[in-house]
């Protein structure tokens, strides 16, 4: 695996890149210290499995970056590392694409596991970001459609995915769970029908379908409400559930 490493703090690209490597022996990873840099990087190799990217360079806005990245390599997976925490910065970071976010002050463990989470195809987002500590609505008696989507931090922090065991106990059915592995993976509908060989019209009733069985209103809640769902249930899970 091929790892485009992103930051301009030469002690945090040297912390950083031991953390990454642990990962195995299988890893490469290729530091840049600038946007620049990073550009002329992916330009010159096309090879890169995945990259993580600080918001904060010295010549380049973070998330202008991230948008570029999505645009121009859309298979290529961006994980944000940054300084910053707070939500509406990781919500914007995963309505943009991506498919992480992990703060700078996180152990070497939850980087580990961010990490190892969007490898087999999952979404990372920190559990302090999303106002876990506050008060949890009450639980809902099942886990089918909700007629009043939840707002995202109540989506986080409640107490019904502390309790779900698996997946599986949202009853998706199967063409549901293809629609929301492409919409974890931030595919818009057109590219969700063509690549289910479906309609348009059928996809947009399908995500419908999937954020009321989540009871969230938007694509990034259902992003960030499944992340913390799979964090939750511990261990690295791999997505789709099998």
């Amino acid at each position: 695996m091929k790892v485009l490493l992103i930051d301009d703090h030469p002690l945090i690209l040297a912390a950083l890149q031991s953390v990454i490597q642990s990962l195995g022996e299988h890893v490469s990873v290729i530091s840049a210290s600038s946007g620049r840099a990073a550009r002329d990087t992916l330009h010159a190799d096309g090879t890169f499995d995945l990259v993580l990217l600080d918001l904060h360079l010295g010549d380049a806005d973070g998330f202008d970056l991230l948008a570029e990245f999505r645009r121009t390599y859309p298979a290529l997976p961006v994980v944000v590392i940054s300084a910053s925490d707070r939500p509406s910065d990781v919500i914007r970071a995963i309505d943009m694409g991506a498919m992480g976010f992990v703060p700078k002050r996180a152990s070497n463990d939850t980087l580990v596991q961010a990490l190892q989470q969007v490898i087999s195809g999952g979404v990372y987002v920190p559990p302090m970001s999303m106002g876990l500590g506050g008060p949890a609505p009450a639980p809902r008696t099942s886990y089918g459609p909700s007629t009043q989507p939840a707002p995202i931090h109540h989506v986080a922090s409640d107490a019904d995915f502390q309790s779900v065991p698996s997946l599986q106990q949202l009853n998706l059915t199967p063409r549901q769970t293809d629609v929301l592995t492409l919409l974890l993976k931030g595919q818009p509908n057109k590219l969700i029908a063509r690549e289910l060989d479906l309609s348009v019209e059928t996809i947009k009733d399908h995500v419908a379908a999937v954020l009321r069985v989540l009871g969230v209103s938007s694509r990034t809640q259902a992003v960030i409400a499944v992340s913390q769902m799979l964090q939750k249930q511990g261990g690295t899970p791999a997505w789709p559930p099998r």
